[in-house]
């Protein structure tokens, strides 16, 4: 059987790569070697991109997963990634790239974009849906438009820190207030966020966010449970039912998402029905509005008066047999992990050659003379010569 080769990338230049390698033990373990050729590539965490024999059978240990010593190490990023790509993708018409990097060069559109270059299909959203939800300012301002409530926010950079520390204070005192969030505006996982009960507090939460992103975001605190849904599709998504984590923290942080072993998940979510159907409402027009393609995990606050407030978005969300995304799916329709991979693949063939029917040639410019166009005047003189 001519199988499909499935590069399975990895690991990356950001503050997730540790959670990447989770999610990539566990895709490469489900993936069906009848099918699929699994070749997996790891980039370290300074760019340095290896890839690693094909696996045929199932990996024991999260070690495998990094790179073998080697006699002659890359020179770097760039070196490294050419000849990478070159021996993976060179010669082979039934290859689809399975990005798994979470966070900064990897789900915010850059590796996207290369493989936009390359005219390779690949799982996930594209350039713009990929950018614009990693960037929390940017996911705010489109859902704005679309008339999704959110909880009140203001946005600064770092050159606004340094300028005027005071400035940016008072703009949050005066427009958001305590209690509120602070967070890294290009980071998952938690990881850089913050929640604030006083001025001290929000000055230390800017300070440690500041040191994984330019830009922060600060949120007003909206009190209410967290609540998600999974959103699968292109054209015609579709989305799961919403689910919660029970007995979660005040602030669900890093150390309570993968270093506090299995949460318990409440799948459906407590909601009342109108409630469940404006949070699935709410996420598909998420997902229109920023041209999502293949998965996308939208969450929201649910207060006790039933009001909903979009949280954020996730266009490469936490994807372990553990996580909620595979969860919420096989509690909707009883897929399983394994058939979700599928199915996350046969997208990503379905994008790719409906992209192949787009003409990047300018239409054709015809040379041909034209008929001399005569004003009425000079028509009349010609008549009057003898012209007929």
């Amino acid at each position: 059987m001519n199988r499909t080769k499935v590069v399975v990338i990895y690991g990356g230049k950001s503050a997730e790569h540790d959670v990447s390698l989770k999610t990539a033990f566990t895709v490469i373990n489900a993936l069906d070697r009848l099918y699929y050729e699994v070749v997996p590539i790891y980039i370290s965490p300074d760019g340095v991109w290896y890839e690693n024999e094909p696996v045929e059978g199932e990996l024991r240990r999260m070690e495998e997963l990094l790179p073998k010593r080697r006699s002659s190490p890359p020179e770097g990023p760039a070196a490294s990634m050419g000849e990478v790509i070159g021996r993976v993708f060179a010669h082979s018409s039934r290859a689809v790239a399975f990005p798994v990097i979470h966070g900064p060069h990897g789900e915010d559109g850059t590796l996207q974009g290369l493989f936009e270059l390359l005219n390779v299909p690949y799982v996930g959203n594209g350039v713009l849906a990929s950018a614009v939800g990693m960037d929390k300012e940017m996911t705010k301002r489109i859902l704005d438009t679309e008339g999704i409530p959110q909880a009140s926010y203001v946005a600064f950079r770092l050159h606004d820190w340094e300028k005027s520390a005071s400035a940016c204070r008072d703009l949050v005192e005066s427009k958001i207030g305590y209690p509120c969030y602070v967070k890294p505006a290009n980071l998952g996982s938690s990881i850089g966020i913050h929640r604030c009960g006083d001025r001290r507090e929000w000055m230390e939460a800017v300070e440690d966010a500041l040191r994984y992103d330019h830009k922060v975001v600060v949120e007003r605190e909206v009190p209410g449970r967290e609540v998600q849904v999974a959103v699968l599709g292109i054209d015609e998504p579709e989305c799961s039912v919403a689910g919660e984590f029970v007995r979660e923290p005040e602030f669900f942080d890093y150390d309570a998402k993968y270093r506090r072993g299995p949460l318990n998940m409440r799948i459906p979510a407590s909601l009342t029905a109108e409630a469940a159907e404006r949070v699935r409402d709410y996420a598909l027009r998420a997902f229109r509005a920023l041209n999502g393609s293949g998965l996308m995990r939208v969450d929201f606050f649910v207060t006790d008066e039933n009001e909903v407030y979009l949280n954020e978005v996730n266009t490469f969300p936490g994807f372990t047999m553990n996580s909620m995304f595979p969860a919420l799916w096989n509690r909707t329709n009883g897929m399983s992990y394994a058939e979700l991979i599928n199915r996350l693949i046969r997208h990503a063939w379905e994008k790719h050659a409906r992209k192949q029917s787009i003409s990047f040639c300018p239409p054709a410019i015809s040379i041909a003379p034209k008929a001399e166009t005569l004003e009425p005047h000079e028509m009349a003189a010609g008549k009057e010569r003898g012209g007929r």
